[in-house]
C-alpha cells in the first residue's frame, strides 16, 4: 500500500505565503504525475497544480504566477509554494499521486488533506 502525508497548512494573512509538502511512502516502484487539489464546503474538488515525473507543470488559471509546484523524486515528495495568498485560496488542500506499485499495478492515491485558511 501507499500513503501520502501532507504538511504545511495553517492560518495566514492575505498576501502571505505558505509551503505545502506531501511525502509518499509504501510499496512504490515509481511515481508518475503528482499534484495538488483543493476543496471548499459544498464545492467539487478542483485542480490547483500538477507536475510530471520529468518536471512538466500545469496550473489552474486562478493560481498562475502565485503558486509554484515542485518535486523531489529521490524523496517521493511534492511541494506547493503559495505566495500572495488570497481569501479565496482558503480550502482543504489534497495531494495526489499516480503510483506504479512494486507489483506492477498502477493506482491513484490521495492524502488526507491539509487546511489552508487565508484571513483578509
Amino acid at each position: 500500500q501507499v500513503r501520502l502525508v501532507e504538511s504545511g497548512g495553517g492560518l495566514v494573512q492575505a498576501g502571505g505565503s505558505l509551503r505545502l509538502s506531501c511525502v509518499a511512502s509504501g510499496s512504490i516502484f515509481s511515481i508518475n504525475a503528482m499534484g495538488w487539489y483543493r476543496q471548499t464546503p459544498g464545492k467539487q474538488r478542483e485542480l490547483v497544480a500538477t507536475i510530471t515525473s520529468s518536471g512538466s507543470t500545469n496550473y489552474a488559471d486562478s493560481v498562475k504566477g502565485r503558486f509554484t509546484i515542485s518535486r523531489d523524486n529521490a524523496k517521493n515528495t511534492v511541494y506547493l509554494q503559495m505566495n500572495s495568498l488570497k481569501s479565496e485560496d482558503t480550502a482543504v488542500y489534497y495531494c495526489n499521486a499516480g503510483v506504479r506499485l512494486i507489483t506492477g499495478w498502477d493506482h491513484d492515491y490521495w492524502g488526507q488533506g491539509t487546511q489552508v485558511t487565508v484571513s483578509s
